[in-house]
Formats: C-alpha cells, sequence, structure tokens
C-alpha cells in the first residue's frame, strides 16, 4: 500500500502540470514493481464548469494513477482546515492580519472545508476500503461556506471582527497579486489556489464518509481552533 500525497506547484515552476503527470507516472510505474497491491491518491475536487490549470493538474494526476494496474482510491478534498495546509494559510492570514478587506467576486464561491483531522481519517480508512474496481470519491466538510463566510468566522473564532468592502470587478488575476503582502504562503501556490476559486467547489456526493462508517464530522470552528492552536 502507498499513499500519493505529493504535487508541484510553488516555486515558480510553470510547467507544473507536465511535471506532476510524469511524477505520477514514474510513481506507478515504481509502485507496480515493487508489488504495490494499492495507492491512496489525495486530490482536488472537480467543479461544474473548467477546471483552473491547479485544479485540471490534480485531477489528471488522479485519472493517470487509476489507469493502472494496481487498486486506486482517489480522495478528492476541497479546502483543507488545518496547520500545514496552504489552503488553510491563506484564509487564515487574510482573517487574521487585515482588519478591513476589499472583497473580490471569487470569495463568493463555495466549498465544503474539511477538517484535517477528518482528512486523515480518510486516508487510513482508504486504506481498506473493499474496491472492485479504481473510484474515486469526494471527501467534504459538514458546512457549505462561501470564502467570505470562512473569512468571517475565524477572525470570530480569533474573537475580532472582519469587515469586508465587496468590489465585484477585483478578478482572481488581481486580487492574487496583493497576496504576495498578506500571506506567508508561496506567492506562485498561493495564486495558482486562488485560481481555483472562480467558482463553486462543491462535492457530487457525501457516500464515502457512509461507506466507511464517518459520519461525524469535525465543524469548521473546531477545525479552525485545532488549527489556530497548533501553530
Amino acid at each position: 500500500m502507498a499513499y500519493y500525497l505529493v504535487h508541484a506547484m510553488g516555486g515558480g515552476q510553470k510547467d507544473y502540470g507536465e511535471l506532476e503527470l510524469r511524477a505520477a507516472q514514474a510513481f506507478l510505474a515504481a509502485a507496480q514493481a515493487a508489488g504495490v497491491e494499492r495507492i491512496v491518491y489525495l486530490g482536488g475536487p472537480s467543479p461544474l464548469g473548467p477546471p483552473s490549470e491547479h485544479l485540471r493538474s490534480r485531477l489528471a494526476v488522479g485519472e493517470t494513477l487509476r489507469k493502472g494496474s494496481l487498486r486506486v482510491v482517489e480522495l478528492r478534498a476541497s479546502m483543507v482546515i488545518g496547520h500545514g495546509s496552504a489552503s488553510w494559510q491563506i484564509v487564515r492570514d487574510l482573517a487574521v492580519r487585515l482588519p478591513v478587506m476589499v472583497l473580490p467576486k471569487w470569495l463568493s464561491s463555495r466549498t465544503r472545508p474539511i477538517a484535517l483531522d477528518d482528512v486523515i481519517d480518510a486516508l487510513i480508512a482508504a486504506a481498506d476500503l473493499e474496491l472492485s474496481q479504481n473510484e474515486w470519491f469526494d471527501v467534504p466538510g459538514p458546512e457549505t461556506m462561501s470564502g467570505q463566510q470562512v473569512l468571517e468566522r475565524i477572525a470570530a473564532v480569533r474573537g475580532r471582527h472582519f469587515l469586508a468592502l465587496k468590489v465585484p470587478l477585483l478578478t482572481p488575476q488581481l486580487s492574487a497579486l496583493w497576496l504576495r503582502l498578506v500571506t506567508r504562503t508561496d506567492f506562485s501556490l498561493a495564486r495558482e489556489l486562488v485560481m481555483g476559486l472562480q467558482q463553486d467547489l462543491l462535492p457530487k456526493d457525501d457516500r464515502f464518509w457512509k461507506l466507511i462508517g464517518h459520519e461525524q464530522l469535525v465543524s469548521f470552528d473546531v477545525a479552525a481552533r485545532r488549527a489556530l492552536a497548533a501553530e
């Protein structure tokens, strides 16, 4: 059994999509040669519309792994709330460091943020999940939230008020530029993640949690408190 958790974003790598694809192919070949029987891959969600470059790459890696001869379970998570998560670091810095924020349109997009603890439980359970074929599953959190609500809830957990001024014409491309001044996350990585937030990133279903008997998910507020405490 092997877990595939790597990605090639960050560091200004422009052709990371091709690099990620080659890495997945090399990993699959090595796993087959080593006699690995199952791969568990943590990827990203599939939007209803055209995916961003980042999400397209994540989905392509999953498809590449699932085309091999090994059993593959692909778990698709959107925003992971936990210390060490790049998406968490971005929203945490925005909510905590800015007293007032000009709110770009992309922060109205909705997602189902998932606690790091639940992601770890999903990865562990996927190792023993009975499969008749290679499959992918969404692993959503318990609440549907807009980006603005995510920021407001993080600020509330910290005991502060978050003031947002809506500016619909501020595009993801433009708003990504000021992330360089606000977040500690690698800028090129932050930019790619923000570009994926131009539309809703909602799950197809939550059947994975039912399959593994894990339906008591960590709430967003509890996950945010744990992430902040871990700092």
